[in-house]
């Protein structure tokens, strides 16, 4: 009966959604577009954390490093190679010879220096980009000759490569920065990717054309450049179902952004293309506020972990789209530890019922139980979608079953961060991108990121120094092992509960060929060089 009503309305919507893109006719020969459901506030890879920003930052600028699709090797892109040296203090970049910005100007190593210091805040006027950790502790970016770049740290950092991948280390022009201001990224901009700025028309559609002298992709496309496409139109489409029937009728062709009640019918439809990634790192979770009452006991977040089936949970909210999840780190990231998987408790109602009893926690008159006069009771905030209010609804039901009452607070995304940025709450869900074990613990479990984005005000100098040890370790079993003891320990401790690893659905039309899934901070194309028109 579900799997009749789906197809039913997914037919239903392919004769009422055209209507949200105005009858729109297929894009022409050589020209996609690709539907995403929200704008970014600009196009500065220093100014913006955004997924809408990087997914079509990845288009317009170049890193000097890229990610594979595996999600562990690094490539050659704006570097053909690199050395560093035996201390891990200094990365020697050589730069390719033939690059050129969109307007034609060549790359230089000076251009590089310039893009680096201003995301770490060094140049002027200065830009605080909120991600400037991910550079590391440096001491000194600057340029050798044209074709040369050294990055000189303070502190070794073993996964420096890793985090040059992201859209945050983007080449960028010097002179169109200066020319454009607090305007850049917002009335135009110039950098080396293969598709260069067209026109923009916020919270509507942004435009890219062909950047013809593109001739330096990574390795791992079998076209390096020019790309195939001649224009690139990002569209926004804020209702689902007008994505779903642009897509059914090819006046669309691609798009991450298919709710997960359709992605399987959508997936029948003959002229529709499903392209999957499993190497992909965006991970659900309910984190706790530890030094707050009520959670700030152990036996209460352990129980917590026991009350709820995730595997129900998943199932319910994300209609088979995700995987429930258990340790706080995916199975295929880099240093993820399996042993400290085993040590998260299992969903056991009974179990969860002798932890509170164990530990003090008596059923009160109204089912909420009590512990020396302070009653099992948390709020929790989030931001108001779809999907957080339906694992809301299941989570506080089955937390009420063993006699914890979690109360919620949903808030628009316009002043939800901002609330979440308060200590007026006990627990929060959040979901968020990274590259492997080490980059996710550093951005939430250290000490000083606090209060956010370490809103769990997690403040454990055990942690902090397995952190800084294995952020600076050369080898990376070393690194490996100091996350695997963060791990563990966080397992035992139950500061968060994971609850899903979302999955990656690009789904395109068939007149398009030679996309694929990539998935580098949520992004689902990284470069479009080997996607071609065939109609």
């Amino acid at each position: 009966m579900r799997a009749m009503l789906r197809r039913a309305t997914l037919a239903g919507l392919a004769a009422i959604g055209l209507g949200g893109i105005a009858q729109a006719q297929a894009p022409a020969r050589n020209q996609i577009v690709i539907m995403r459901e929200i704008d970014a506030d600009r196009y500065d890879p220093h100014r913006s954390t955004a997924l809408a920003t990087g997914e079509v930052m990845t288009m317009l600028s170049d890193t000097l490093v890229a990610m594979d699709f595996d999600m562990r090797t690094i490539r050659p892109l704006l570097a053909e190679r690199w050395e560093v040296s035996q201390d891990g203090l200094v990365y020697t970049f050589h730069l390719r010879r033939n690059v050129t910005f969109c307007d034609g100007k060549p790359f230089t190593a000076r251009d590089m220096a310039f893009s680096l210091n201003r995301w770490i805040g060094r140049t002027q006027p200065r830009i605080t980009s909120p991600v400037a950790w991910r550079a590391g502790d440096v001491k000194e970016i600057s340029a050798v000759d044209d074709h040369t770049l050294r990055y000189e740290l303070n502190r070794p950092f073993g996964e420096l490569l890793s985090q040059l991948t992201l859209f945050f280390a983007s080449a960028i022009d010097p002179a169109t920065v200066e020319r454009l201001g607090d305007n850049f990224g917002v009335q135009g901009f110039n950098g080396t990717g293969p598709f260069c700025w067209g026109s923009w028309t916020p919270r509507n559609e942004l435009v890219l054309n062909r950047h013809q002298n593109y001739r330096w992709g990574p390795d791992f496309y079998q076209n390096r450049g020019p790309a195939h496409l001649e224009r690139v139109t990002w569209r926004v489409i804020p209702e689902a179902a007008s994505r779903v029937a642009a897509l059914q009728a090819s006046q669309a062709d691609l798009t991450q952004y298919i709710p997960a009640a359709f992605v399987e019918p959508l997936s029948r439809v003959p002229t529709v293309q499903r392209l999957r990634q499993p190497n992909y790192f965006w991970d659900v979770f309910m984190g706790f506020k530890v030094d707050k009452p009520v959670v700030n006991d152990i036996a209460i977040r352990r129980a917590v972990h026991m009350a709820v089936d995730r595997n129900a949970l998943v199932r319910a909210v994300w209609a088979g789209q995700a995987e429930a999840a258990r340790n706080i780190v995916n199975p295929n990231a880099a240093d993820y530890d399996a042993e400290s998987d085993r040590m998260v408790p299992a969903f056991d109602r009974a179990a969860a019922i002798r932890t509170l009893e164990e530990a003090g926690w008596r059923a009160g008159p109204d089912g909420v139980r009590v512990k020396d006069g302070q009653r099992a009771t948390f709020l929790l905030y989030a931001i108001n979608t779809l999907d957080n209010q339906r694992m809301g609804e299941i989570i506080q039901q089955a937390l009420r079953q063993v006699g914890i009452e979690m109360r919620i607070q949903l808030f628009d995304a316009t002043v939800a961060w901002g609330r979440l940025a308060t200590q007026e709450f006990d627990a929060f869900f959040l979901s968020y991108p990274y590259v492997s074990a080490t980059d996710a613990l550093n951005l939430y479990w250290h000490s000083r990121n606090r209060p956010t984005p370490n809103r769990m005000n997690w403040a454990d100098p055990q942690t902090d120094q397995w952190l800084e040890a294995g952020r600076s370790a050369l080898q990376p079993e070393e690194r490996a092992r100091y996350a695997a003891l963060i791990q563990r320990q966080l397992a035992e401790q139950a500061p968060w509960l994971t609850v899903a690893r979302t999955q990656l659905n690009l789904f395109a039309s068939n007149r398009i060929q030679g996309a694929r899934a990539h998935g580098l901070y949520g992004a689902g194309i990284y470069k479009g060089l080997d996607i071609r028109t065939v109609r």
